[in-house]
């Protein structure tokens, strides 16, 4: 017969032996089922990021396609009836020394800047036109118009051989280059401005546009989207993600504004 103690020592050892085993299996369970819920919330938040994105493609694309709209209606109709009223003007028998001659001449040029600025006007808002010419072309050329205001000193400046992007991400970039420089015209009360495009030769992309005007406080802005600026901001972070670009915000009260954009080409 087996000794009473070894028996008892059996016993012991095996169920120490199952209670390990059990405490094991829990803990391989609870394991296996932490992880599968850990890669289940990174699929769904892929997911959810996916379809956050698609919805906000959408959106943009939608904004675009009515820009677009709007900028052929406008240059259809009511550029064509700008020019045939000019015309009319222009064919007027008013001799110099009639009293209304003085302010037909001073309506036909305010008509030709109406004609100039609807033009400027349809021209930036079509997207096909900023792929055609160029991102940096599209930006001059606007900052062109910007000028001939007069309300700001604008320094324009260019580095490296321009390359192409995509035509959705150059009119995305583009669409942040005005975001950024309506924001300016107001509400930084900014007298300078430099606006700054380079292309890097590891195709990389910069813009950056700084100014002197009241500057704010990034993080209190950031927080809120109320206000023009705020909804501004925020339509410039939905596009930079979109085309994977990183969004820089520098800025104090009182100390002027520094907004750089980096795009990597691929």
């Amino acid at each position: 017969m087996q000794d009473p103690n070894q028996q008892i020592y059996f016993v012991i050892f095996m169920g120490t032996l199952l209670a390990l085993l059990l405490v094991g299996f829990i803990l391989g369970m609870m394991f296996f089922y932490q992880r599968r819920r850990q890669k289940q919330e990174r699929e769904m938040a892929r997911l959810k990021e996916e379809y956050e994105q698609e919805v906000l493609r959408s959106q943009l694309e939608i904004q675009e396609e009515t820009m677009k709209t709007i900028a052929q209606e406008l240059h259809d109709n009511i550029g064509q009836s700008l020019s045939v009223i000019k015309l009319w003007m222009s064919m007027a028998p008013i001799s110099q020394d009639h009293e209304a001659y003085e302010g037909v001449q001073n309506s036909k040029e305010m008509l030709q800047k109406v004609i100039r600025d609807m033009s400027d006007l349809t021209k930036s808002l079509h997207t096909e036109r900023i792929a055609d010419i160029g991102l940096s072309e599209a930006i001059s050329f606007d900052l062109t118009s910007i000028r001939r205001a007069g309300i700001l000193k604008i320094h324009f400046e260019k580095e490296g051989d321009e390359f192409h992007f995509p035509d959705q991400k150059s009119i995305f970039i583009f669409r942040m280059y005005q975001e950024m420089m309506n924001n300016i015209l107001k509400h930084s009360k900014a007298t300078h401005v430099r606006v700054s495009v380079i292309y890097s030769n590891n195709d990389n992309f910069v813009l950056a546009i700084e100014d002197d005007g009241v500057g704010f406080d990034v993080k209190q802005k950031k927080e809120s989207s109320s206000g023009s600026s705020g909804l501004g901001l925020k339509s410039m972070r939905n596009r930079a993600k979109l085309i994977g670009a990183d969004l820089s915000i520098q800025s104090e009260p009182e100390k002027g504004t520094l907004i750089t954009v980096h795009v990597p080409l691929n």
